[in-house]
């Protein structure tokens, strides 16, 4: 091995101490990871030899980290985590012909997916990765070029934010739930009917009624979700109303899943932001992608019906 890494334990040394600090139990590191209790003990006690430091207090039936065993779990985590990244990267995509897009899962659901093939359909020599998930990815640490992102301060430090869309919110309902009202749904019948109601959303019905001009209860019962698409679905099966949100509900209204009964809209707190480091603002890449969207946020706008 170089002299540059001459400091570096053997990998199976590491994945024992790993285990076993993150279990506090050399049988269960075992058996994770499908060696014997001996062979853990083994690899822990040549590491610590190896290191000259105690990472483990050893107790009759449990385990405890040291301080110095804490230290450096956090940076064998972090040289791990690294290692499997790099790995998976290299094995699953070619870097220079693959368009990574980070965004909300819900935005991913509702409103990208059901454009992006006409992306790949115009650069078809262009991958397209779609990473969905609830949290920032982190442009240093992810492979990601571009974000949307949904916020109402789009300020971060080294990277560059453009409005892409804002949206309304609304009450909307299944078209059935709707016609089954035989045109006699007024705003204030909402107020015994089923709501749905969305644990994390900077509006809420109190906000509508009060823009309706309504009085409503302080607390308006009905079914409670934590994710705006599972919601969503469960209106689109005729189980009550809910506060759409433009961007997530168009489509679905433009094709008949939805009705929208009243004309009276909000403007939402939040809006959706594409985001991406400045010093990749040349990218090429990057260009076609903020090109095509910004390109099929302009046909959703026209195709929303006033």
């Amino acid at each position: 091995m170089s002299a540059k890494y001459k400091n570096i334990p053997p990998l199976r040394a590491i994945k024992a101490f790993e285990a076993s600090a993150r279990l506090l139990s050399f049988t269960l590191a075992a058996q994770e990871l499908h060696v014997t209790q001996a062979a853990i003990s083994h690899q822990i006690k040549n590491l610590e030899q190896l290191t000259d430091v105690q990472l483990f207090e050893r107790f009759n039936r449990s385990l405890k980290l040291t301080f110095e065993g804490r230290l450096y779990l956090v940076s064998i985590r972090n040289g791990l985590e690294s290692i499997e990244k790099a790995t998976r990267q290299l094995k699953s995509r070619d870097t220079a012909g693959t368009l990574n897009i980070s965004l909300l899962p819900s935005f991913a659901t509702k409103w990208l997916s059901k454009r992006i093939w006409r992306f790949q359909q115009q650069n078809k020599n262009l991958d397209v990765r779609i990473s969905a998930f609830e949290w920032l990815t982190d442009f240093k640490k992810d492979d990601c070029d571009i974000a949307i992102r949904y916020s109402a301060n789009p300020s971060y430090p080294g990277l560059k934010s453009e409005l892409f869309l804002e949206e309304e919110v609304f009450p909307v309902c299944s078209k059935q739930l709707y016609e089954s009202y035989e045109g006699k749904l007024t705003t204030d019948r909402l107020l015994n009917a089923n709501l749905c109601h969305e644990d994390f959303t900077s509006e809420d019905w109190h906000d509508w009624f009060d823009a309706a001009g309504i009085q409503a209860k302080p607390k308006l019962r009905g079914t409670r979700f934590s994710h705006m698409v599972t919601m969503l679905e469960a209106v689109e099966n005729h189980q009550g109303f809910a506060l759409g949100r433009t961007t997530l509900v168009q489509d679905d209204i433009n094709r008949g899943l939805l009705a929208a009964p009243f004309d009276i809209k909000i403007k939402g707190q939040m809006s959706y932001y594409l985001v991406y480091p400045e010093n990749t603002e040349g990218d090429e890449k990057l260009q076609m992608i903020r090109r095509w969207l910004m390109t099929e946020a302009e046909q959703f706008k026209k195709s929303i019906k006033t």
